[in-house]
């Protein structure tokens, strides 16, 4: 069944307003000559128009801008054709650029760059899967670094493009920035305070984070937006870099479940128990529609580079993928517990966990999963269950998952999709 879309557009927008003209017209001196007075006024406008573009004018960069304008557009007359060439030649010396940087040579190595151009077109495809699973060892110990600074459970955690910052929240209510080389707190942000009668005599001081726990993050690609959704039904976007609000988002009926930003863009997509399904764009601060389909309470959304958001449904058992611009949904039925997470390794693959304790792994162009494995963290002892599979996440474009469990263990998994199977890395 194809979704429902809802889109909120103001009656006012749609409506043009027309402004009734006020003002009269001149009454004309029939005796001093019409005529004369018209030629006058006109003259007077031109020596104004020529006044105001003049080089001497302040304002003359308006003149500058639109000469400017114009000659790009007499000057821009290269068909589609001649367009694609000139941006494929400026991609391909990028690339050399690259390149050249990484190798510390003179020399480009054609190798190299005929490498990247297909990993590029693959990863365009989304059929790009690198082969590292195999080159990742035993963890060591000095390897790991422990932060320290949470009250209660950790919710949820993302790292900044650049891997220099960690950002976590946690059941506590604080979200807390991270140096990720040193493990010190930069800032941390409380739980907002909710005003009572005792705080009559206190001054009143703007509440900084949500007024309830936090149960997702998402940063942008370049670092310049910070995106939380919490059980106050709130999303914040926040500066990463100084931690302050620049805009709060309102809309959903119940907790805030996940958001993500798509690749490469401002769009952000989140999701809440109330099973829908919302699409923000930072760039205007503003709301774009929703998208209805689930049937149980969404727990977790991932999305890449095409305008696309997937989404798990838990109880309704269903991994929904939400194409936007065809207002169409995919819909794939899982067969083991509630599917928990969902997580993309590229445009044409994901891998989900169920809390019954089973990994899958699925191609968009198949109903069923390619792979399946169950009991993937053990059994627990004490009842002889499968231990709940609370977390997965990939490595993009590559074969390396990871997924964690109430056992408290993270395990690897190498997910060949050639071969159609997922085992665990030992």
């Amino acid at each position: 069944m194809a979704p429902r879309f809802s889109k909120d557009f103001s009656s006012k927008a749609k409506r043009g307003v027309k402004r009734k003209a006020t003002s009269k017209p001149a009454k004309t001196n029939v005796e001093s000559g019409p005529n004369e007075e018209i030629e006058s006024s006109e003259s007077e406008v031109n020596d104004a128009i020529e006044d105001f573009f003049s080089p001497d004018n302040n304002q003359s960069e308006v003149w500058k801008g639109t000469q400017k304008l114009l000659a790009d557009l007499s000057d821009n007359d290269e068909t589609a054709q001649e367009k694609k060439l000139r941006l494929a030649k400026q991609y391909l010396e990028e690339i050399e650029r690259q390149e050249l940087e990484r190798a510390n040579s003179n020399e480009v190595d054609r190798d190299a760059v005929a490498h990247r151009l297909l990993e590029d077109a693959l990863e365009e495809a989304g059929r790009l899967q690198r082969q590292v699973a195999d080159t990742y060892g035993q963890v060591k110990p000095e390897d790991i670094r422990i932060f320290k600074g949470h009250k209660l459970s950790v919710t949820c955690v993302v790292l900044s493009p650049d891997d220099k910052y960690l950002f976590s929240a946690s059941k506590d209510g604080a979200l807390i920035k991270w140096c990720c080389s040193t493990g010190k707190r930069l800032n941390v942000v409380p739980l907002a305070r909710i005003s009572s009668k005792k705080d009559k005599k206190r001054p009143k001081l703007k509440p900084k984070g949500h007024k309830k726990r936090i149960m997702c993050l998402a940063i942008s690609y370049d670092s310049k937006f910070l995106a939380t959704g919490s059980e106050d039904k709130m999303i914040y976007i926040w500066n990463p870099e100084m931690m302050d609000i620049t805009h709060t988002f309102a809309g959903h009926q119940q907790t805030v479940s996940g958001v993500a930003f798509r690749k490469g863009t401002y769009d952000l997509y989140s999701a809440s128990e109330d099973r829908s399904v919302k699409i923000w764009n930072l760039t205007e601060m503003a709301y774009i529609e929703t998208l209805f389909g689930h049937q149980g309470a969404i727990t977790s959304i991932d999305a890449l580079g095409r305008e696309r958001a997937i989404t798990a449904g838990g109880s309704d058992n269903t991994v929904r993928i939400w194409k936007i611009t065809e207002e169409s949904q995919l819909i794939f039925m899982g067969n083991n517990g509630f599917i928990d997470g969902v997580h993309l390794i590229n445009e044409e693959h994901f891998i989900t966990c169920t809390n019954e304790g089973s990994i899958s792994l699925w191609g968009v162009n198949r109903k069923k999963p390619l792979a399946v494995v169950l009991n993937a963290h053990g059994v627990n002892a004490a009842n002889n269950m499968p231990n709940w599979v609370t977390a997965i996440a990939a490595m993009r474009n590559t074969d390396l998952v990871a997924s964690g469990s109430c056992d408290g263990y993270i395990r690897f998994w190498k997910c060949e999709i050639g071969r159609a199977s997922c085992r665990e890395r030992v």
